[in-house]
């Protein structure tokens, strides 16, 4: 399994509107492509001294499947964000397999 990590810190002037279209746009696109099977919206709970910080984690079953949503799909997705919300946020990626999970 993979996790496909979005970090974004998000101006506060703007976060609200931006939460929202997240929710309500954004990761809903996301997940139309079919190629995860599930997502979470977390809020990294630190003091930040600008903005808030969020991780967006996206759950694949394969490499490939993530592959083909980097080909296919990120950069349209990726410039929707871009264009809404311009210097307004800092974000960068990072891709996890999971070894071990244990549940309770």
């Amino acid at each position: 399994m993979i996790i496909y990590n979005v970090t974004i810190n998000i101006e506060n002037d703007v976060h609200d509107e931006w939460l929202e279209w997240m929710k309500t746009t954004h990761v809903p696109e996301v997940m139309q492509t079919g190629l995860f099977t599930e997502s979470k919206i977390c809020k990294i709970l630190v003091n930040e001294e600008q903005g808030t910080s969020y991780s967006f984690q996206y759950t694949c079953r394969t490499m490939e499947d993530y592959k083909k949503y980097e080909e296919e799909h990120a950069p349209r997705l990726r410039q929707d964000v871009l264009n809404r919300y311009k210097d307004k946020f800092a974000a960068f990626r990072t891709l996890l397999e999971v070894v071990s999970s244990t549940t309770k």
